[in-house]
């Protein structure tokens, strides 16, 4: 007598095979192991989608890109080091990234923060650590742009337009890193060089690829949006029901 087998307990064990073959089939190629995957991945991913994960790991790079362009213009601007009251920059630097991933102000700007702080930072009337300053400004104006958070999950909403907008202000922020001047015609801060003795262009290099990774993200969050405008309306035109499960 042939045994018939319920079938969600059919399905299920089909389900496994596949899985079985797709991790014997990939186990030889690195990163491919979809056990591994599983395993390495923190449990707060599972409550992101892959634009939320994008927006996510786009918030860590620009900020390491930042916090990397904090070291080097410390090493080009010792001076603005010494006003800061720490030894060296690493200590400086600390300070500065706690205050932008806390959202707390920092002193030296008067409780002042994103774009008032990045006005007030490469102004004349500023006479305190000018990197620290300049870097903090830019950061806590993404975190800001993101609606105040570093981390994105479901149910979290990011306006493209605001991230665009962070875009251009990285744009604006540079020209005026490499263009304003003080009373004595010498750069505000020292950053991107071009003498006979070399170029130095990696501060312009490094905030490129920050607004290249904001214009990025804005695209994915244009086109989720747009999709869910979208499948609206073809509910609309086809009279279907939305799925509410």
């Amino acid at each position: 007598m042939v045994r018939v087998l319920p079938f969600n307990l059919c399905r299920f064990r089909l389900l496994a095979g596949l899985l079985l073959l797709c991790a014997g089939g990939c186990s030889h190629q690195p990163g491919n192991d979809v056990f591994t995957q599983l395993r390495e991945g923190k449990p707060q991913e599972f409550l992101q989608t892959s634009v939320d994960r994008m927006a996510t790991l786009t918030m860590r790079d620009n900020l390491d890109s930042l916090y990397l362009l904090m070291s080097k213009l410390y090493l080009r601007n010792p001076d603005e080091l010494k006003k800061s009251g720490f030894l060296d920059a690493r200590t400086a630097g600390k300070q500065v990234r706690m205050a932008i991933e806390q959202q707390q102000p920092l002193p030296t700007l008067g409780g002042k923060k994103d774009l008032a702080a990045l006005r007030f930072a490469m102004s004349p009337e500023f006479l305190g650590d000018r990197v620290g300053a300049f870097i903090y400004a830019i950061g806590s104006m993404l975190v800001t742009a993101h609606g105040n958070r570093l981390e994105f999950y479901m149910t979290d909403a990011i306006n493209p337009t605001f991230v665009s907008n962070a875009a251009r202000n990285i744009e604006i922020a540079t020209w005026i890193l490499s263009q304003r001047q003080n009373k004595d015609g010498q750069p505000m801060l020292f950053s991107n060089e071009i003498s006979e003795e070399g170029s130095n262009l990696s501060f312009a290099v490094e905030f490129g690829k920050i607004v290249a990774r904001l214009d990025l993200l804005t695209q994915m969050l244009d086109e989720r949006y747009r999709r869910i405008g979208l499948n609206y309306a073809q509910s609309l035109l086809f009279l279907n029901f939305l799925p509410v499960q």
